[in-house]
Formats: C-alpha cells, sequence, structure tokens
C-alpha cells in the first residue's frame, strides 16, 4: 500500500518532468530548414562531385550526406546520444566513446565498455559521419543504423539488450512525449530510435576548418607552412591525398598498411575477419583526418600517440612494421616516400588546419531518463 501511494504522489512530479521537454524546432547550425526538414548548405555544395574519378583539386563536391530528418528527430537522436538509459545498467552513453572534447572519440588505444571490460578496437571520431557509406575500422556496417546495433548490444560495449531499451524508454516519463514530438506519436520502437540518433549523428558535420576558407579562394588564412605541408600532403611523392581525399578526407575505402600493434597485443586481421577473404588480411577503412588532432592516439588500436608518430609512420618503408611470418597485401601507396623532418613538421601543421567544431551541438546539462549525462570522461 506504501508502494502504491508513493507511485501515485510521484506521478505529478515525473508528469512535470516530462512537460518539461520541448525538442528544438530549429535546425542544426550549417542546416537549412525545407518543408520541416533539415539540409546541408556548404560552397561544396555548389562544386562537382568527384564520381570515383581521381583526387581532383580544392574545389570539389562533397559524397551524398544523410540528411533530411526534422529538427526534433535530431534533437531527439542528441538527448539519447548522451543518455546512459541506453546501456545495460545505466552507467554508459553514446558518448562515453565518442566524447565531443576528444573530436568525437575517446582518447584511448581500446575503448571501455560496460563493467571496464577493453573493446577490441579504438573509437573513430563521428566528425562528418553522416556522409560515410562503411563504418567501423572493418566496414562491416553499411548504415549508421546497422553500426549503432553492434555497440549498443555488444556484451562489452554498452551491454543493453533489444527488449531492455525498449522497456527502458516506454517506462520512463520523458520519452514517449518526446517521441510524440518527433515521430507525430508517443510510440517507441528500435526503427525510431535508430532513426533519431542517426540523424543526431548526422548532424556532426566539420567543414569550416581554416583549410576549407583556403579552398574556397581565402589563401592568407594558412601560413608558408601549413601551405608547404599541404603540398606535400597532395605530391605524388607523399601521396597522402590519394586515401584521405578531399573534401571529407576519406575515399571510404579499405587499405593494408601494415601498422605495428601495440606491445603484448595479437595481430589483428581486420576485414578478413569479417569477409574470410585472406587477401585483406590487415585491412582497415581508411578514417577522415577532419578533426585528427583532438582524437588521438592514432590508428585502430591507438598504436601511435601523436600526429607525428602517425605521419612517420608512413616514411619508415614498406611493410617495415609487418610482424615477422605476416604476408600482407599492402597498399599500392606504402611505399618509401624518405620524407624529411622538415617534411613531417609541416604535413602535421597542415593536418592541424582541418580543425573546426564550429557546429558543435549544444551539450546537454540533463537528458530526460534524469540519470546523469555524459558530456565528458575523466581518464581514470
Amino acid at each position: 500500500m506504501r508502494a502504491l501511494l508513493s507511485s501515485l504522489l510521484l506521478l505529478p512530479v515525473l508528469s512535470s518532468l516530462a512537460a518539461e521537454w520541448r525538442l528544438s524546432e530549429v535546425c542544426p547550425a550549417g542546416f537549412r530548414p525545407e518543408q520541416g526538414r533539415c539540409y546541408l548548405q556548404s560552397l561544396y555544395g555548389e562544386y562537382a562531385s568527384l564520381q570515383d574519378s581521381g583526387v581532383g583539386g580544392l574545389k570539389t563536391g562533397l559524397p551524398p550526406l544523410r540528411e533530411g530528418f526534422t529538427p526534433q528527430q535530431i534533437d531527439l537522436g542528441r538527448l539519447m546520444f548522451f543518455d546512459p538509459l541506453l546501456s545495460g545498467d545505466g552507467t554508459l552513453a553514446c558518448s562515453s566513446c565518442h566524447q565531443p572534447s576528444k573530436g568525437f572519440a575517446d582518447g584511448r588505444g581500446l575503448s571501455i565498455g560496460i563493467n571496464g571490460q577493453l573493446a577490441h578496437r579504438s573509437a573513430p571520431s563521428l566528425w562528418n559521419v553522416g556522409f560515410l557509406k562503411r563504418l567501423f575500422w572493418d566496414g562491416r556496417a553499411s548504415s549508421l543504423e546497422e553500426q549503432m546495433e553492434g555497440p549498443l548490444y555488444s556484451p562489452i560495449e554498452m551491454g543493453n539488450s533489444r527488449e531492455h531499451l525498449l522497456k527502458s524508454l516506454n517506462e520512463s516519463a520523458a520519452y514517449p512525449p518526446l517521441f510524440k514530438q518527433a515521430f507525430g506519436d508517443s510510440a517507441i520502437s528500435l526503427d525510431r530510435i535508430y532513426t533519431a540518433i542517426t540523424a543526431f549523428e548526422s548532424s556532426l558535420v566539420s567543414l569550416n576548418s581554416r583549410y576549407d576558407l583556403y579552398a574556397n579562394g581565402v589563401h592568407e588564412v594558412l601560413n608558408k607552412d601549413e601551405i608547404e605541408g599541404m603540398n606535400v600532403f597532395r605530391s605524388f611523392v607523399a601521396r597522402c591525398a590519394e586515401c584521405h581525399t578531399p573534401p571529407t578526407f576519406t575515399n571510404q575505402q579499405i587499405a593494408i598498411l601494415g601498422t605495428p600493434e601495440p606491445d603484448g597485443h595479437a595481430f589483428d586481421s581486420g576485414v578478413q575477419a569479417v569477409t574470410g577473404d585472406a587477401s585483406q588480411r590487415g585491412g582497415f577503412k581508411v578514417p577522415t583526418l577532419r578533426n585528427i588532432e583532438f582524437s588521438a592516439p592514432y590508428m585502430h588500436s591507438g598504436r601511435f600517440e601523436t600526429l607525428r608518430e602517425a605521419v612517420a609512420f608512413y616514411t619508415g618503408g614498406r611493410g617495415h612494421a609487418v610482424p615477422e611470418g605476416e604476408k600482407l597485401n599492402l597498399h599500392w601507396h606504402i611505399w618509401e616516400p624518405n620524407l624529411t623532418d622538415r617534411e613531417i613538421d609541416v604535413l602535421v601543421a597542415f593536418l592541424k588546419t582541418l580543425s573546426d567544431e564550429s557546429f558543435m551541438p549544444p551539450l546537454p546539462s540533463a537528458v530526460p531518463s534524469g540519470l546523469r549525462p555524459v558530456v565528458d570522461v575523466k581518464p581514470n
């Protein structure tokens, strides 16, 4: 009886809390409204796409973006992204491994999941993830909706289940009214959850760096060293732009580099574990270089602590880090460019011109579940 009375007394409080949550009716920065939906607005939209025709010049169009979501769907996804309610025990959020202050990565070589378990690889940045057609380091997912099922239901990541996720959101006071604002009725389904989070992640666009100003004609924003580094980056000696193709700075392909694993770690077979194709052993997706200075450490296992270490790897000689006994089909551009220290330094200087967080979303001070939002995580 006492428990029933407590529940009844709590109902007005929960209803009041639910009523306080209103989703944004305004598109995120960088997006224009069109018939109630949000579409990217960028100078790159005025340029022609590469269409697989080569590296191209500085003024090159973007690949297709996942767009056309409503402001309310984007905002609902934002709140869920930071809400620990989405994990199995209420301790982790999507943002635990994709932290805004760390380039939407987490600053670790191997991410930490539920009950302190280590993930198998590092968390990639989410900046410009809406342009990607391959997700995960091994490219095994072809959409953001498919990708998010991995960490949500992995027993070593967020540790949730489909049934428990739906139960948690449906039993909360705030979420059903928020889903009604975003989708027209209060029904909460897995598809709607995935759509909202996809909508938010696709809004994480970074295209306003100093490099972008330069590419669009404002040349005085880069100094002499940075321009020299850009020329090294685009040269047929370093060949960085062959894989890290502007303007997204990834060609979205799989490359076998022969990067070393951290000490004590077994060799990661990469794409081979997904496809079973031995020719793809040690292959991983080419990551974007956008906001790369914020997302250390680098490579699939966080092997390199600094940008300079990562750049220097490519001039160490073809296959120099391949473990003894491994025979890998190294990517054709992995050779011996013999870059000088000066060239490495200016390359790093150029990479830092790709930094742009001007469209950082508002970080919530509270989330609908009432749990503490995961906005940033201090190192242990």
